[in-house]
């Protein structure tokens, strides 16, 4: 097969045209949207702050339709003791140590009393996490997946929502990552196998079609 990028389309036409529908009950997932990536004197600042205010109106969306909102982060302790091969691999992830500003929720998306706050270690939200049996528990079967970043954790959660069960929809407006070619390529892999990719436009819709 050719290896050329005008035959993208043609190559996946077909065998990647399956299409996910959205379930009976509805979270949105928020992964990792914290201030290492937002804070320009950060190593790890993204320039993603369209995805920061797409979030904000999309948790305003849900929490107003009363559709469950988790977010997530990620903590080291003192050292990475328990980050093992992926801290040794990503330097910056000493960020992430227990008490770093770099880890906190930016002011304007803070959870608030009731929603849950899943702390990880590794890329997926449910690798080595309780949040495959709290959705499981809730009978929440459908993901709207946001965050940071696109080719990192969220591609990971979206593929591990998948192989779990859950219906996963990424929300385009609401990921980022640090340029767009990874953004883009993860998005589209994404959409072939594993996921479907939404606007936020979609997205927002659908949480106020779920208001009880």
């Amino acid at each position: 097969m050719a290896d050329r990028p005008g035959d993208l389309a043609a190559n996946y036409a077909g065998a990647f045209a399956g299409r996910l529908s959205f379930g009976a009950r509805p979270a949105l997932l928020v992964v990792d949207l914290v201030m290492a990536y937002l804070d320009p004197a950060s190593p790890l600042y993204a320039g993603v702050e369209h995805a920061l205010a797409s979030n904000e109106r999309l948790v305003a969306a849900a929490r107003t339709a009363g559709v469950p909102v988790i977010f997530t982060n990620v903590e080291y302790a003192p050292g990475g003791v328990d980050g093992g091969v992926f801290y040794r691999k990503v330097p910056a992830l000493r960020l992430f140590e227990r008490g770093s500003p770099h880890g906190a929720f930016p002011p304007s998306l803070q959870p608030v009393s009731g929603e849950l706050v899943i702390t990880k270690r590794y890329a997926s939200a449910f690798f080595g996490t309780p949040l495959a049996a709290t959705l499981t528990a809730q009978g929440i079967d459908t993901l709207l997946i946001t965050g940071l970043s696109t080719s990192g954790c969220v591609r990971a959660t979206a593929l591990d929502a998948c192989q779990h069960g859950f219906l996963p929809f990424v929300v385009r407006d609401g990921c980022g990552d640090r340029h767009p070619a990874p953004h883009e390529a993860s998005l589209f892999d994404l959409q072939a196998k594993y996921a479907e990719v939404i606007g936020e436009a979609d997205a927002a819709a659908h949480l106020a079609a779920s208001r009880p």
